[in-house]
């Protein structure tokens, strides 16, 4: 099992580096792959508001990160256009959720020959992304593709899990996400603004990892409440060794069954 993990967005360098360091410490005593994840634009915010550095800004802080701390980066894409600079810097290429039907974006995505991440949408069955597996591989053949699954719209400013999406998912033969953080999200809950329930992050990301994944994404702050994005469901720094701890007990544990 490997790991995604990071800001929601890119705030500073300073929340960027400080977080990146100790999820390296962590994850290196874990012996946890990590994919450092954050992103330099919020470009699909509910409402009018900051939305992170920007990309220029954005993948310098990134590339830092990757020489300072030795780490794989990945990070999303919103338009085509921005896919081959983004290349540049990121190992991974995600594709957001309300973007993961968007044809020229997931060619354009996988052309650059970096893996692409692409998160099923809360509007999507699990074997519809069977369509976007298509698209990326009409354009490369070779791509390596992950898919990642966040939740399911459920009425209105609800997200449910079904975790049997992770095993129809995984009959397409490409390694299966579990993103626990965005899963408890509660969308445009508080007045345009996105919630969430950062206490029942544990709570999935078990029983994810029961069914069986082979990759969990976490967003990660050093001061969630005072993020610009996802403030109500990120995992506070202070408490990643503890949630990362019990997902690698009892993924050893479900090896051994």
């Amino acid at each position: 099992m490997f790991l995604i993990a990071g800001p929601c967005a890119i705030e500073s360098r300073d929340i960027v580096f400080r977080t990146a360091e100790t999820l390296r410490c962590v994850c290196g005593e874990l012996q946890l792959p990590l994919y450092f994840k954050s992103s330099f634009d919020k470009a699909n915010r509910t409402s009018l508001s900051a939305r992170g550095v920007g990309m220029e800004e954005g993948l310098r802080i990134l590339q830092e990160v990757k020489e300072q701390f030795g780490l794989p980066v990945l990070t999303d894409v919103h338009e085509s256009w921005q896919c081959a600079p983004v290349s540049e810097v990121a190992d991974v290429l995600q594709i957001p959720a309300f973007l993961s039907r968007q044809t020229d974006l997931l060619q354009a995505a996988a052309r650059t020959g970096r893996i692409v991440n692409i998160k099923k949408g809360q509007f999507m069955a699990p074997w519809d992304m069977r369509g976007a597996i298509d698209k990326c591989r009409e354009q490369s053949p070779q791509c390596e593709i992950w898919l990642t699954e966040r939740g399911s719209s459920f009425g209105y400013g609800r997200l449910v899990v079904d975790m049997t999406s992770l095993v129809e998912m995984r009959k397409f033969g490409c390694p299966v996400v579990f993103d626990a953080t965005h899963s408890v999200q509660q969308p445009s809950s508080q007045a345009g603004v996105t919630g969430g329930n950062r206490t029942m992050v544990p709570y999935l990301m078990r029983a994810a990892i029961a069914v069986g994944i082979d990759g969990l994404f976490l967003e990660v702050h050093p001061d969630p409440d005072h993020a610009i994005s996802d403030a109500a469901n990120q995992v506070r720094l202070s408490d990643i060794r503890t949630v990362l701890t019990q997902a690698v007990r009892l993924q050893q544990t479900i090896e051994q069954l």
